[in-house]
Parts: C-alpha cells; sequence; structure tokens
C-alpha cells in the first residue's frame, strides 16, 4: 500500500465466498468478459450468441437482486463476477456480485457520497473497470481505488484533493479509461481540465496533461468517457468534450492533435454527455445537444490535417446521452431529442449514409442507456426500464421483435444492459436483473 491508501470499509465475507470468488480468478487474474463501460473494443457490441429476446417480470428472469444504494453505473465484468458501484449511507460503495447466483460476494466503502445534483445523476455513475486482477472505481467525490479480487483496497486518492475541487454543474458521467500500465481520467469542466493516469498497480502518478479549450460555461463541461485508440500503430487516447476531440499518447499523455469547430456559434450549453465510438482509423462523434455528428479519420488528424480529417458529417442525426454502438462497417444511433426520440438509426461508418431507421413506440420517457448489439440484435433500454429488441440485424429493414418490461420501472434507468455468457444484465434504479433465454 502506498500513501494514498484509506483503511477500506468492508462487510463481513465468509471464508466459502472468499474461496468461491478466488476459483473464479487465476492468479494472473482472469480475462475480463466485459471490462468496462461499453465492453472490451468499447463500441458496445457482444460476444457469442443465444442471447434472450423476450423476458419480463414474471418469465426469464433467472435472478434478480435488490440493491442496497443509489447509482447509474453500468456493470463491469470479471469472469463471473460483476462489478458494480452505487451510494448508500452516505458513503461511495463497489460492491462484487456472484453472476450465477445473483448474491454479493463483498461490498467496500470507498469515501464519502456527494452526489444527487439531478434527478438522473448521483455519484457513482461513472462505471469501474477491471483487468481481471483489480478493479478500479471512481466517484463523484473525486475518490479514485483500486481494490484487488478479495475487496480489499489496494490504494486510494481523490482527484479534487490533489487537483482542485471540481466545477461541474451536476453529476460525474465519466468512467475511468484503463490503458496497459495506468488507470486514466479525464475532468473537463469550468476552468482547469486535465487527463490523468496513475500506475494501476501503485497509484502512483504517471502523467498529468492540461486540456484547456476555449469552450464557454456549461460548453466546457463533458460527462463523456476517453477510447482507447491506435494511430500510427501505436496507443493513443482519444478525448471528446468542451468543444474539442484531442488526441494524446498513451505512454505519456501528449496532445498529438485537437479538433475544434463542433460549437461554431458558441452556444453556452453545450455540455458533452454521449462518449464517441471508434472503429479503425474513424472515431465518431455525437455533439451539440444530439443534433450533430461528425466523423473524424485519426490518423489524418494526427498529420495535421485539421478540418480536413472530417470523414463525413451531419447535422440531420444525432445522440445527445446515448453513446453510440459500432460493428462491422455500421454505426447505431439511438435518437433522444424531442424531434427523435425514439428513432434508431443504423449509419455507413464510411459515409454516415443511412442504412436503415426504425422508430421505436412513442413514449414520455427518454433514452439514457446506451444501445447493445448481439450476434443479430440490438437491445435499446428506455428510461422506464422498458428494453426494446431489434433485428434481425443482417436483414434489409430489421423489425421491432420485443418489448420488454419489468416491475422496476420507476425513472430512471440509465446503466446499460451488458452480456454475461448468453444471457443480459439489467440495472434498474433498485434492482439488478439477470434475464436469460426461455427457462424451464
Amino acid at each position: 500500500m502506498n500513501r494514498f491508501t484509506r483503511k477500506p470499509t468492508v462487510y463481513p465475507i465468509s471464508t466459502a465466498a472468499l474461496l468461491m470468488l478466488a476459483s473464479f480468478f487465476n492468479l494472473q487474474g482472469e480475462e475480463p468478459s466485459w471490462p468496462q463501460w461499453r465492453g472490451e473494443a468499447q463500441r458496445g457490441v457482444a460476444s457469442g450468441s443465444g442471447f434472450p429476446i423476450e423476458w419480463s417480470e414474471s418469465s426469464n428472469v433467472l435472478w434478480k437482486l435488490k440493491l442496497p444504494g443509489t447509482g447509474g453505473s453500468t456493470p463491469v465484468l470479471a469472469g463471473k463476477i460483476a462489478f458494480l458501484t452505487f451510494g448508500a449511507d452516505g458513503n461511495n460503495n463497489l460492491a462484487a456480485i456472484d453472476t450465477a447466483e445473483g448474491k454479493f460476494i463483498w461490498k467496500v466503502s470507498l469515501g464519502t457520497d456527494r452526489g444527487n445534483k439531478h434527478r438522473k445523476g448521483g455519484g457513482s455513475n461513472p462505471s469501474a473497470v477491471s483487468d481481471g486482477q483489480f478493479v478500479f472505481a471512481y466517484f463523484r467525490s473525486g475518490d479514485l481505488a483500486c481494490v484487488n479480487r478479495d475487496g480489499q483496497v489496494i490504494w486510494q486518492t481523490n482527484l479534487q484533493d490533489r487537483y482542485g475541487e471540481d466545477t461541474l454543474w451536476w453529476d460525474l458521467g465519466t468512467s475511468p479509461l484503463l490503458t496497459e500500465n495506468a488507470i486514466v481520467v479525464a475532468v473537463m469542466q469550468s476552468g482547469p481540465s486535465y487527463l490523468v493516469a496513475f500506475d494501476k498497480q501503485t497509484g502512483d502518478e504517471l502523467w498529468r496533461t492540461d486540456r484547456i479549450t476555449d469552450a464557454p460555461k456549461e460548453a466546457a463541461q463533458s460527462y463523456a468517457t476517453p477510447l482507447n485508440v491506435r494511430i500510427n500503430g501505436k496507443s493513443g487516447i482519444a478525448v471528446m468534450g468542451a468543444d474539442h476531440l484531442t488526441l494524446h499518447w498513451a505512454d505519456s499523455g501528449e496532445e498529438i492533435a485537437r479538433l475544434g469547430g463542433f460549437n461554431p456559434r458558441g452556444e453556452e450549453f453545450f455540455r458533452s454527455i454521449a462518449s464517441p465510438v471508434a472503429k479503425g482509423e474513424l472515431i465518431v462523434c455525437p455533439y451539440s445537444r444530439g443534433e450533430t455528428i461528425t466523423t473524424v479519420n485519426m490518423t489524418q488528424l494526427a498529420a495535421g490535417k485539421g478540418k480536413d480529417a472530417i470523414v463525413w458529417f451531419r447535422d440531420d442525426l444525432g445522440s445527445d446521452v446515448p453513446t453510440p454502438a459500432a460493428k462491422d462497417d455500421k454505426v447505431y444511433v439511438v435518437g433522444d431529442g424531442k424531434m427523435n426520440r425514439g428513432l434508431v438509426s443504423c449509419v455507413d461508418l464510411e459515409t454516415g449514409t443511412a442504412i436503415w431507421e426504425l422508430q421505436l413506440p412513442k413514449s414520455r420517457h427518454g433514452f439514457s442507456s446506451s444501445p447493445l448489439i448481439t450476434d443479430n440484435h440490438l437491445y435499446v433500454t428506455q428510461e422506464n426500464a422498458t428494453t426494446f429488441v431489434i433485428g434481425p440485424l443482417d436483414a434489409e429493414q430489421p423489425t421491432l421483435l420485443a418489448t420488454n418490461s419489468v416491475a422496476d420501472e420507476e425513472p430512471f434507468t440509465v446503466a446499460s444492459p451488458v452480456p454475461v455468457a448468453d444471457s443480459l444484465l439489467i440495472r434498474t434504479p433498485q434492482h439488478l436483473y439477470r434475464v436469460s433465454r426461455q427457462l424451464e
């Protein structure tokens, strides 16, 4: 442990539970099956097949777990263990959950909860990340911690104590990013903004890079999550927010390129929530409160081509909160504005040309969850925990195959569905569900 370590508050855990947990990991750490928000490649794509199409509160629910606190973070997985953050009893908490039985293995307290500034928010909205051996959790309070597979805190620090109080108007939404050797956090706010990387095993600061832009007022604030990308064969980090896309080297944080112009009229309230999605050299960037999408060739941007690196731009398509998903040569966008709420669009990654559109049933409920692509279906979860299943995706015009509701329909479900083997985890405001195919 280093000087940033705090003594954790750990709930009792039985010897049997510890043995069970240990069996799920080998000494080197089991390969995560959904290690971070949006999955291993950060594109919202599940591997495998046979995922459930239909379920309800009374059918195809493998288990349902009551959560002891609040939060909107999406679960992450390492092997058969799900990790979930929540706020309870005034504290930030990280929990390990056995996905086979739907039971808590351990819970650990990681600082004082600072959230609830927005009705959809909370102090525990960022998702954890895991390399299979350790789990890293970040909270609205600024607390960042590394926890091992036994629920013991390895190191812990607080970004706001070290670098200054945050100036976000609303609750935090940015999840940390795991690189080869580091855990990286992007802080984009009104005032000093930065990226910072910590050694994932010791918690020592590896580098810190200022990220200053001319974005006005709330437009300087971003709740998006950075991406791991490859630039000229080298590991990089892409960061979207505060009216700019910036590219950095992962080993040093050095900024190698930036692209502005996402807010040409200088709108003061263009805070960004949806994260970009990248595939190959292309990065797809939603912006303008869901009114635009800009796709950029990162290799060309790094080569100094500026706006000439823009591959395509659309101002008739967008997503404010849900992050797009991408698979093969297609990008899937869930509209959540007044004019396009529930409009699901599939566009060509290379050209931005519409391939198909599907309007989900009109409702007063919005969309804050991000879509999930499985083998041949798209899953879109509404804020009332209703999940729409669209497919087959290889059809010329996919259709709405199922509308699945559960009892915990009070606002707001903001977590995204997560694949576990051939089933799904769905986090609602009060519960975690595992839904599966027909249970006999």
